[in-house]
């Protein structure tokens, strides 16, 4: 029944995904990946929040803390994007845009779960 719950919660995370992904898209142009950017690092934020909150404050049923992280969550955020995106940067020339991507990408994401870790615990 927990791989039915993950996989109910990917649909949804795909979605998300999928939806906040284009938003972005239609409103920055540009050759750097603002929509996988924002993405990964709102999905760090999100990962450090939720499992602070379900870990330390609140223990809710174990298979919601496993559809949230790891169903939504994993659907959401996207490394392999993240890689083949900075890939095509460093191919096509955008040797510093991809150098970008990857330090704004690991930086932020860091930043980001650790807030999320602070804000979950500080409920």
């Amino acid at each position: 029944m927990r791989t039915i719950w993950v996989g109910i919660a990917g649909f949804f995370g795909a979605i998300a995904r999928y939806s906040l992904g284009g938003f972005i898209s239609e409103h920055i142009a540009g050759a750097f990946p603002w929509e996988t950017l924002a993405i990964n690092v709102s999905g760090c934020f999100a990962l450090g929040f939720i499992f602070a909150l379900l870990t330390e404050r609140f223990l809710p049923h174990p298979t919601l803390r496993i559809a949230l992280t790891v169903g939504f969550l994993g659907a959401y955020t996207t490394f392999s994007t993240f890689a083949f995106e900075t890939m095509r940067l460093a191919e096509d020339g955008a040797v510093l845009l991809a150098a970008v991507n990857v330090l704004a990408s690991v930086g932020a994401g860091l930043l980001a779960v650790y807030a999320g870790t602070w804000a979950g615990r500080a409920l």
